[in-house]
C-alpha cells in the first residue's frame, strides 16, 4: 500500500469510529495555504479538529511523535481559517487520533480528545 492509501485507510477508520460514537462529520481534507485538517466533526455544538495518524506497527516513530509543535501550528492556523468561515464562533477543540495498521489491516485505534490546544502557537 501506498501512504496515501494507508493515511486514507486511517481517516476512513477514524470517520467510522466518529460517526459510532455521535460526531457529524462535517468535512475532511480541508485544506488552506499553509494548513491541513484531516477531519472536522461536530457533537455536542462543539467543532472537533482531528488529526489523524496513520502507521504501521513497524514504525519507528509513533504516530503520537509526529505531533510536532510545528504540525500544531498549520492544524491551528487552518482551523482558524475554517472558523472565519462560520456566521458564529463555535465551541472548538482539537483532537488526535493514531491508527496502527499491521499487513494492511487496522490493528489499533488510540483517539485523543482535547489533544492540544491554541494555546502554544
Amino acid at each position: 500500500m501506498k501512504s496515501r492509501e494507508i493515511g486514507n485507510l486511517g481517516e476512513q477508520t477514524v470517520c467510522d469510529y466518529l460517526v459510532k460514537n455521535g460526531y457529524e462529520i462535517v468535512k475532511r481534507n480541508f485544506t488552506v495555504k499553509g494548513g491541513e485538517i484531516d477531519i472536522i466533526a461536530m457533537k455536542d455544538n462543539t467543532v472537533c479538529f482531528v488529526e489523524v495518524k496513520t502507521r504501521k506497527v513497524t514504525s519507528l516513530a509513533s504516530g503520537e511523535e509526529a505531533i510536532t509543535a510545528s504540525k500544531r501550528k498549520h492544524i491551528i492556523y487552518a482551523a482558524e481559517k475554517y472558523i472565519r468561515t462560520l456566521s458564529i464562533v463555535p465551541k472548538c477543540r482539537f483532537d488526535v487520533a493514531v491508527v496502527q495498521m499491521k499487513n494492511e489491516k487496522i490493528m489499533k485505534l488510540k483517539y485523543y480528545v482535547s489533544a492540544f490546544d491554541n494555546s502554544h502557537k
